[in-house]
C-alpha cells in the first residue's frame, strides 16, 4: 500500500494553516492562497494518526467536478488546480502536490458550518430520538432513522477552533450570529446547491444524505461584498453518500463517507475524549490496514460513481 501524505514540507512557502485534512500557504500573489489537500482523516472531529493514501487527490478531484458543476448557482474560490498556471515557487513541489493542490482566491470566511439535511440520520436522528426535535425544530412523532424529509433541511453548526467540536445550533442563532440578511442568502444558497447536487447524484445511483457548505466574502467594491463558495464541496469528507439500490428505511445505510471509519472506532473501543487515546496517553488513534483500504474504496467509489453513474 502507497504511503499516505500526512503533512506537506514545502520550505520555500509560508505555511498559516495546517487543518483536519489542508495545509494552507500563502504565495507570491497577494490575492490567492494555495490549498493542499493531504491524506490526513478526522473522526470525531480528531485527527487520525494514520491516513488514506491518495485520499486527497480523491476529495480534490471530486471538488473540482462539483466546482465546475455549481458554479452557475454561486462562484466558489478556485483560481487553478493546474500546477503549471501557479506561481513559480509551487511548481517546485510537483512531486507532493499535483493532483491534491488548488489555488483559491482569498475570502473571508464566514463563521458558520452550512449544513443541509435531506434524510434523518447521524447527529439529526440522535437529537429527534432524545427531544423529537432537529437542530431545534420540532419533528411529528414516528420518523424512522434514514427517512427523508419532506423538504430538505437547513440546520446551521458553529465552525469550531482546530481541535474544538463544532456546535449544532438553531436557524435563529445562526442568524444572530452572521446577520439575517447573509443568514438568508446562505440557507437559501445551500437549499439550492443540496437539491441540484442530490438530484444529479441520484442519476448516479447515489443518494446525498446530507452535506455541508462552507462560504466565504470577497470585496466586489466600496462597501460591497460577494458570497462564494469555498473550502471543498460535495466529498465523501463532508457528505454522507448512501447507494440507492441499498436503501431501506429504518436503519443506519451503507455509506461512501466517514462513517466506516466511525464505526471500526467504535468497535476498537471509542469513547467521548477521543484525543486522549485508547489508552489515555494523549498519542490519538489509529486505523488499521483492512479499514485505510475499506475507506480509499469507497471514496473512489464515490468519485467514480459521480463522474461515470454506477457502472
Amino acid at each position: 500500500m502507497a504511503n499516505a501524505l500526512l503533512t506537506t514540507d514545502l520550505p520555500g512557502l509560508t505555511l498559516i494553516s495546517r487543518g483536519k485534512v489542508r495545509d494552507i500557504y500563502t504565495t507570491s500573489s497577494p490575492e490567492h492562497l494555495l490549498f493542499v489537500a493531504t491524506d490526513r482523516i478526522s473522526v470525531f472531529d480528531v485527527i487520525l494518526r494514520n491516513g488514506i493514501p491518495d485520499k486527497g487527490k480523491l476529495l480534490t478531484n471530486i471538488s473540482l467536478f462539483w466546482f465546475d458543476k455549481l458554479k452557475d448557482i454561486i462562484p466558489n474560490h478556485l483560481i487553478t488546480a493546474n500546477l503549471d498556471e501557479m506561481p513559480e515557487e509551487v511548481r517546485q513541489y510537483r512531486e507532493q502536490l499535483e493532483g491534491r493542490t488548488m489555488l483559491v482566491r482569498k475570502a473571508k470566511v464566514v463563521p458558520l458550518e452550512a449544513i443541509v439535511r435531506g434524510y434523518i440520520t447521524g447527529s439529526a436522528w440522535a437529537e429527534y430520538q432524545k427531544t423529537q426535535t432537529v437542530h431545534g425544530i420540532p419533528f411529528p412523532e414516528g420518523l424512522q432513522e434514514s427517512e427523508k424529509f419532506p423538504e430538505p433541511l437547513f440546520t446551521p453548526s458553529t465552525k469550531a477552533e482546530q481541535g474544538a467540536h463544532d456546535e449544532n445550533i438553531t436557524p435563529e442563532k445562526a442568524a444572530q450570529l452572521i446577520g439575517e440578511k447573509l443568514y438568508t442568502q446562505i440557507a437559501e444558497t445551500s437549499l439550492k446547491l443540496y437539491k441540484t447536487a442530490a438530484e444529479y447524484a441520484l442519476s448516479c445511483g447515489l443518494i446525498l444524505a446530507d452535506t455541508k457548505f462552507e462560504f466565504g466574502l470577497i470585496s466586489a467594491g466600496p462597501d460591497d461584498e460577494r458570497l462564494i463558495l469555498v473550502d471543498e464541496v460535495l466529498t465523501p469528507d463532508s457528505s454522507r453518500y448512501w447507494p440507492a439500490d441499498e436503501y431501506e428505511l429504518g436503519h443506519g445505510q451503507p455509506s461512501f463517507d466517514k462513517q466506516f471509519v466511525r464505526e471500526a472506532l467504535k468497535k476498537a473501543g471509542y469513547r467521548s475524549g477521543l484525543e486522549s487515546g485508547p489508552d489515555g496517553n494523549g498519542e490519538g488513534w489509529s486505523i488499521d490496514d483492512a479499514v485505510i483500504k475499506g475507506t480509499q474504496e469507497r471514496y473512489r467509489d464515490a468519485e467514480r460513481f459521480l463522474k461515470n453513474g454506477k457502472q
